[in-house]
């Protein structure tokens, strides 16, 4: 039998609420890493106005999980003993508290057709949308139902999309060899996992981690869903423009020496050629094409994703 740490939290929490009428089944999840904590508090605005009836349920089933990683949360950290949101799988052999959280959250995500994942980042920014790759029959990420995150992503109330996260991953790992998680599947987190499902998937990010205005991002945001979906009695939320962009470069740090020749925020413009930061050696790191910056950390750790570059795409 698995060690159980006296240290952990003792226990999951999620909260299903199932109309009287057939409909789809969605769930939404906040604070999958810990100090990310608009999630949660957009989650449970919506549990207490369903409880105290401003929102009614009108059809299908909706499971809200305010708090996925309870440890991380507690600890107010990005994971409790590792990155819940890499190489998500159902464990056999339990080990940390992460693939306990799996062992009952991967489950959750498969009685369900629909997630949308609450987020926020380190670094200042937009909020914006990640979707999954456009339908394919790869073997990385096969996928078939592209339109219908597209068509979400479009109602969420942000003005940006993001796609290209799972095979820009793998282009790090394979750099990387076999370093911890070793092979592509490490970049596995909850919308890789769903759509393995048969199901579909958005990630919202909705802002820095201290962002004020990020927790109003993640309500309405649920909001839209649950009307574009026809669960709740409000008109289906209009198509607003998105800009798309792909990610398609991950530079990782390696030292804690390297540093960024300024403050970036995400979605900065780069040009060809243009000054990024430097190793600790004191070589430059360049940007490789025209584009925009992404998810800049200069608190990543060594050996950890440093940025992402992305660059436009016509997918809208």
């Amino acid at each position: 039998m698995a060690q159980i740490n006296p240290a952990w939290p003792t226990h999951f929490a999620s909260h299903r609420y199932q109309s009287l009428r057939a409909g789809p089944r969605l769930i939404v999840t906040g604070a999958v890493h810990g100090n990310e904590v608009c999630g949660a508090l957009a989650i449970r605005r919506v549990m207490a106005e369903l409880e105290q009836g401003a929102l009614a349920l009108r059809a299908g089933r909706l499971t809200l999980v305010p708090v996925v990683n309870l440890l991380a949360f507690q600890l107010g950290q990005r994971g409790g003993e590792r990155n819940l949101n890499r190489n998500l799988s159902p464990s056999n052999a339990p080990d940390d508290f992460e693939d306990h959280v799996a062992n009952w959250l991967c489950p959750l995500l498969s009685e369900h057709e629909v997630l949308l994942d609450l987020h926020s980042f380190q670094s200042r920014g937009q909020p914006f949308v990640f979707l999954g790759p456009r339908d394919n029959a790869g073997e990385l990420e096969p996928f078939a139902l592209a339109a219908r995150e597209e068509a979400l992503a479009q109602r969420l109330g942000v003005a940006r999309a993001v796609d290209g996260w799972l095979s820009t991953y793998a282009l790090g790992v394979s750099r990387r060899g076999k370093t911890a998680g070793g092979d592509a599947r490490y970049g596995v987190g909850t919308t890789e996992y769903m759509r393995q499902q048969g199901g579909w998937a958005l990630t919202l990010e909705c802002g820095q981690h201290d962002d004020p205005a990020a927790p109003d991002v993640a309500y309405q945001a649920i909001v839209n869903t649950l009307a574009h979906l026809g669960m709740v009695d409000a008109p289906p939320p209009t198509p607003a423009p998105l800009e798309a962009l792909s990610l398609y470069e991950v530079v990782d740090k390696l030292d804690d020496g390297d540093r960024f020749a300024r403050d970036w925020t995400s979605f900065d413009p780069v040009s060809r050629g243009e000054l990024i930061g430097w190793r600790a050696d004191g070589s430059p790191v360049t940007a490789i094409d025209d584009g925009r910056i992404v998810f800049p950390n200069p608190q990543s750790p060594s050996g950890q994703e440093w940025f992402y570059l992305a660059r436009p795409s016509n997918r809208f």
